[in-house]
C-alpha cells in the first residue's frame, strides 16, 4: 500500500511539471497560431455597384449594396424588351409594345410574302433577323420551310423577275398541293382585300366535327338493330356481355354507316368554315347532296348572313372570295 501511494504521488508530480513547461508546446515566433476571421462585409467589396440591374426576357433583377442582396424590379409583364425580343412602337405613346406569338407570325409571313411577291421590304435585315430568332425561341414552326414552300416562293420571285422557273400548270399544281397540306405560304386564314379589283379572299378550313356528325344517325340506328338481333338470336344460345356484343359488331356498324351515309343520305359531303372575306363573320358551307336533292358541287355560292356579300367557295382548294365590285 505504501509503495502504491508513493507511485501515485510521483505520477501526479510529473504531470504538474509537464503542464507548466513549454517543452511540448509548438509555437511560431512572430505569428499567431489562430488567424482572426475576416469581416464578412469585406467579401463583397469587389461586387456589383449599388443599383446594378440584370435584365432577362421577362424579368429584371437589381442589386442593393446596403443589404447585399438581389431583388426583382417592377417590370410589367406587358413591357417589351427590344434587346431580347421583337417589339413594335405604339404610335400614340411611343412605348415598346409586346406582341403575341400569332401577331409575330403574321408580321413574319407578311414580310416574306411582300418581299417575294411584290419585291417590297417591310422590315430591314436587322428587324427581320430579330423577328425570326424570336419566333425560333418561341417554338414557331413558321420559320422552318419545307422543300415545297421554298420552291413555291422561289417560283414566285422568278416570275416577278421575268424569268419563270415553273410552267403555269406546274405552279398551279404546286400551289394546290401546298393548300391541301395547309401551308400558310400558299393560303391565308385571314381575309385580304385588293384595292384595284375590290375582291377579298381567304382560305376556309374543313369542319371535321360536323362532318363526322353526319354519320351519327345511321350509326345509332345500326347499333340498335345489331344489339336487338344479337339478343334475339344469340341470347337464347349463349349469354354475352352487351359491351362484348357491341365490340364484335363495331366493324360492321362503322362500314355500314359510312356506306349508307355517303351513297344515299349525304353523297359527296364536305363541310367547311371560315370568316367572311368582307366582314370576317364566321360562315359555314355544305358541299354535296341531301337525300337526292342536289347541292353545291365544285363551287358554292353563298351570301354572308351579316354583310350580305356574295361569296364563292371552291371545294377542292377551299378558297373563298367575294365578287368584284361594280364600277
Amino acid at each position: 500500500m505504501a509503495s502504491t501511494s508513493r507511485f501515485t504521488t510521483a505520477a501526479i508530480a510529473c504531470l504538474a511539471i509537464a503542464g507548466s513547461s513549454d517543452a511540448f508546446t509548438t509555437s511560431i515566433p512572430g505569428k499567431s497560431a489562430v488567424k482572426p476571421f475576416r469581416n464578412p462585409t469585406n467579401l463583397f467589396v469587389d461586387g456589383p455597384k449599388d443599383g446594378t440591374t440584370v435584365t432577362s426576357a421577362r424579368k429584371e433583377i437589381g442589386y442593393d449594396a446596403k443589404s447585399g442582396r438581389f431583388f426583382e424590379t417592377d417590370i410589367d409583364k406587358e413591357d417589351c424588351i427590344p434587346e431580347d425580343e421583337y417589339c413594335v412602337v405604339d404610335d400614340e405613346t411611343g412605348d415598346m409594345v409586346r406582341l403575341t406569338l400569332e401577331e409575330k407570325e403574321r408580321i413574319f409571313l407578311d414580310a416574306l410574302q411582300s418581299y417575294h411577291f411584290n419585291g417590297r421590304q417591310l422590315l430591314n435585315d436587322a428587324e427581320f433577323d430579330l423577328l425570326k430568332e424570336d419566333l425560333s425561341w418561341n417554338g414557331s414552326s413558321l420559320v422552318n420551310m419545307n422543300r415545297k414552300e421554298t420552291q413555291y416562293l422561289s417560283a414566285v420571285q422568278d416570275y416577278l423577275k421575268g424569268k419563270p422557273s415553273l410552267s403555269d400548270s406546274e405552279f398551279d399544281q404546286l400551289k394546290a398541293e401546298l393548300q391541301e397540306e395547309g401551308s400558310q405560304f400558299a393560303s391565308s386564314k385571314e381575309p385580304r382585300c385588293y384595292i384595284d379589283t375590290g375582291i377579298c379572299k381567304v382560305t376556309y378550313q374543313p369542319d371535321n366535327f360536323r362532318s363526322n356528325l353526319l354519320y351519327l344517325p345511321v350509326g345509332a340506328i345500326l347499333s340498335i338493330v345489331w344489339l336487338g338481333i344479337g339478343f334475339e338470336i344469340i341470347e337464347p344460345l349463349i349469354r354475352i356481355n352487351p359491351l362484348i356484343l357491341a365490340a364484335l359488331g363495331a366493324p360492321l356498324i362503322y362500314n355500314g354507316s359510312v356506306s349508307i351515309t355517303e351513297q344515299f343520305i349525304f353523297p359527296n359531303n364536305k363541310i367547311v368554315y371560315g370568316p367572311c372575306p368582307a366582314c370576317e363573320n364566321e360562315t359555314r358551307v355544305y358541299f354535296g347532296d341531301i337525300l337526292g336533292v342536289e347541292g353545291f358541287g365544285d363551287v358554292a355560292s353563298v351570301k354572308c348572313t351579316k354583310c350580305k356579300a356574295s361569296i364563292n367557295v371552291q371545294k377542292k382548294s377551299l378558297r373563298a372570295s367575294t365578287l368584284p365590285k361594280d364600277d
